[in-house]
């Protein structure tokens, strides 16, 4: 409990910690954004105070001079036009000079400067003779998509870190269930052991034959679910094996111990399939794919198992007349923890998934489905 809070408060530290970082990292960003910019008016106010100086000058017939000329030639980055009294434009800078003769791009292009920036009048004998528009410059308007960026990278480390955590979490939980699905397997064997011995001394105690065959059927069945759950978590052996008799037996043992109102059918072919197989673990898959197809009848109605073999792989269907499946959820029926029923834990469908293409490379699919008229599923595995 201890060792749980104290990973709790470490992460909730680490993420705190994480976010004031982000936050300042931003702050000093927009701080750095706004002292740029005012820079760059300072020095848009010094281009506009040397023309002011030139057009002075040159009424005076003066000699105009060196600086206010250099001052005019040092903007080489700022986008910037130049209107006259009567809102003509005289000069532009850093503009395309082909496209600023169009007075719509112009007209355009002086509003999107008078947004980003204040225009800067400027002024000769109290009079308005020129008002100067310009705009952020290229270095300016990559600095401001620099937040952007950067909430970008943030957001996709927390989305790696989420996936990580999510997946050392998950990992953690497989981990979990395989060890309890193996004490399960080991408990279950020592009771097991004495319902092996108690049907040895039913043989000499003159019981019904019948009535002892189908124990030891149980007691292998119970043996068959113990292999299973000692497998999980562990890569199983695959042989070469008859799907169809391995079919019929699944079939038979299921048939017995089903509800009477069940209307079971099976159509296999005449010779023998050999496909490479866990036994344990296939039987498992035709076990869930019924109870879940009776489940969906309610305990009434046609079940049929179909084997054909089509070119090089064998496909088992296998058909209800049950409720249907909404097409939406083809695929999410696979995924562990869904259920639509009151009861259950979602798994069966997920390890039936699980076992036929992680560890036998074949496919299981829901083939066809239509509400109210029940569900076919398809098993498909390579012929060996």
């Amino acid at each position: 409990m201890t060792l749980t809070a104290n990973k709790n408060i470490l992460r909730w530290t680490i993420i705190i910690v994480s976010f004031i970082i982000i936050s300042l990292i931003l702050w000093n960003t927009y701080i750095f954004f706004q002292n740029f910019k005012q820079e760059e008016r300072i020095k848009m106010q010094n281009w506009s105070f040397a023309q002011k100086e030139v057009t002075k000058t040159t009424d005076l017939d003066g000699d105009i001079g060196e600086l206010p000329l250099e001052i005019l030639r040092s903007n080489s980055s700022t986008p910037m036009i130049l209107l006259d009294a009567k809102g003509n434009v005289t000069s532009s800078n850093n503009i395309d000079e082909e496209k600023i003769q169009d007075p719509e791009y112009a007209k355009k292009l002086i509003e999107q400067f008078k947004k980003e920036n204040q225009p800067i009048e400027i002024k000769y004998k109290d009079k308005i003779f020129s008002t100067l528009y310009y705009g952020n410059s290229p270095l300016l308007n990559k600095l401001k998509y620099y937040p952007m960026a950067l909430l970008l990278i943030i957001f996709l480390f927390i989305a790696v870190a989420y996936f990580f955590y999510r997946s050392a979490k998950n990992a953690e939980q497989n981990k979990l269930w395989t060890g309890m699905a193996k004490e399960t397997a080991h408990q279950i064997g020592t009771p097991l052991s004495s319902l092996v011995g108690w049907t040895e001394i039913l043989h000499s105690e003159n019981v019904n034959p019948d009535y002892i065959k189908e124990i030891e059927k149980d007691v292998n069945r119970l043996q068959t679910i113990t292999e299973r759950f000692s497998k999980i978590g562990s890569v199983p052996t695959l042989k070469k094996t008859d799907i169809v008799q391995e079919t019929l037996d699944s079939y038979d043992y299921l048939k017995a111990r089903s509800s009477k109102l069940i209307d079971f059918e099976i159509t296999t072919p005449d010779a023998n399939i050999f496909v490479n197989l866990n036994a344990q673990l296939y039987s498992w898959t035709i076990e869930n794919l019924v109870k879940n197809a009776i489940d969906a009848m309610k305990g009434k109605g046609e079940l049929k198992i179909a084997i054909v073999e089509d070119g090089k792989y064998v496909k088992v269907t296998i058909s209800d007349s049950g409720k249907g499946i909404p097409k939406h959820q083809f695929n999410k029926i696979f995924e562990p923890g869904f259920t639509s029923k009151k009861r259950g834990w979602g798994l069966g469908l997920s390890l039936s998934k699980r076992i036929i293409e992680d560890y036998h490379k074949g496919k299981i699919k829901v083939l066809q489905s239509e509400i109210g008229k029940g569900t076919t599923m398809l098993i498909s595995l390579k012929l060996v």
